[in-house]
């Protein structure tokens, strides 16, 4: 019997019962109720992402530099674990091994804290041009959407749960005071370029590979900092999110990591997705884990069961951010990524000539992945799976004001 996982139950329906069940199933996919978005946002228990291993990798080191490191006793495990990571997650309770006078006190700080934190005025004094004013516009406008949203659907009063998890994929500029969280395929690589170039690691954003970009660990997270630390920049600091339509945002991701030759995706996800999802495979498939296919990729995705864990570049930006628990000075999307990027140089003061690259990091013979990209790759898929997916990802459609023109 072909393993489809739950999609298998949508073939076996009686033909005289596939057009009410379907109905039920597109209701209960749309039907997004104020409970079911608490549930979401408030359910911020830790869960690991896996990433791509860097080992077999030469980094290509611009600077010899060291980030402070913490050592976290691992206290819990949850599907989807990954065994490697440097860092683990716990309950608040978890010993730091760093005795830093006053963490008591800070840390009774974020226990008490209002959360979400109130959302500051941007800073547009360094703003000369009136070029901006659009964009300004839509920025405030961004800002303004994403707050209300949260105030209406967040409905916590502090976070569940603890601090590091929360600030693990935020990256920390300190001399222009800027913290930026990471979106996988939403221009993530080119950012960090520029972090590197605003904090005097590299003279040009052009100049700068995607190995010592993703690998050679110059730029400092957020949860490298003493509580004390994360304090003072949450509340001081410029916060910036960058994010993308969910399901091209999907899409990116399944065209570069299993469209291409990839040391890494491909025997750890590749072979179990293929293992699970595709009946009668054949061995070379089941033993590299080349060739996946999107409609396999997607019901792995779905999967509540699925054989390898979430990963960062198709993890939702509501568990990879906390957008309701962290409130950010400045949400860019991926569609007007340069205006919005280069708007936000000007915010924190960056120097007149530094631009934001507009170059494609990997596989730029490629398309660039677009609505007409997209909608080839959901071709293959039914009526029910596209609002599955939508489902999956609907918080971020929500807190974004994100359209759903694919389903």
């Amino acid at each position: 019997m072909p393993r489809l996982s739950y999609f298998s139950c949508a073939l076996k329906e009686p033909p005289n019962q596939k057009g009410r069940v379907e109905k039920k199933r597109e209701q209960k996919a749309t039907s997004v109720t104020r409970e079911k978005i608490q549930e979401h946002i408030t359910d911020q228990n830790p869960k690991f992402h896996i990433t791509e291993d860097p080992k077999g990798k030469k980094e290509n080191l611009l600077l010899n530099s060291e980030r402070p490191t913490r050592i976290l006793r691992k206290t819990s495990h949850s599907q989807g674990e990954d065994q490697t990571l440097g860092k683990t997650t716990g309950p608040p309770t978890i010993k730091l091994s760093e005795k830093h006078e006053g963490t008591r006190t800070i840390f009774k700080k974020f226990i008490e804290m209002k959360w979400p934190l109130d959302i500051r005025p941007l800073n547009k004094s360094l703003v000369k041009d009136n070029r901006w004013k659009e964009t300004d516009v839509a920025q405030e406008t961004r800002r303004s959407f994403l707050q209300e949203f949260c105030k209406k659907y967040g409905g916590v009063s502090r976070p569940q749960s603890h601090l590091f998890h929360m600030v693990s994929r935020i990256y920390v500029e300190d001399k222009h005071k800027i913290l930026y969280c990471e979106v996988p395929k939403a221009g993530c690589s080119n950012w960090k370029r520029i972090l590197m170039v605003l904090s005097g690691l590299a003279s040009s954003a052009y100049n700068i590979s995607h190995d010592a970009v993703h690998y050679g660990k110059h730029l400092k997270k957020l949860d490298s900092f003493d509580l004390k630390g994360i304090y003072t920049r949450l509340n001081t600091y410029t916060k910036a999110v960058f994010v993308r339509d969910p399901m091209e945002r999907l899409v990116s991701a399944f065209r570069d990591k299993f469209e291409h030759p990839n040391s890494y995706y491909h025997p750890v996800f590749g072979k179990a997705i293929i293992k699970k999802y595709r009946p009668n495979a054949c061995e070379e498939a089941l033993n590299n884990g080349s060739g996946v296919k999107f409609k396999e990729f997607v019901h792995y995705l779905l999967d509540s069961h699925r054989p390898v864990g979430m990963d960062i570049h198709w993890e939702k930006v509501s568990k990879l951010c906390y957008p309701c628990l962290i409130n950010y000075d400045f949400v860019g999307k991926f569609e007007t990524l340069e205006e919005d990027a280069n708007y936000f140089l000007q915010l924190v003061g960056a120097p007149k000539e530094l631009k934001f690259p507009n170059f494609k990091d990997r596989h730029s013979s490629d398309e660039r992945t677009n609505t007409q990209v997209v909608r080839q790759y959901l071709k293959d898929l039914t009526r029910t799976e596209r609002q599955l997916i939508y489902d999956f990802y609907y918080l971020d459609y929500l807190m974004f004001n994100y359209t759903t023109p694919f389903l």
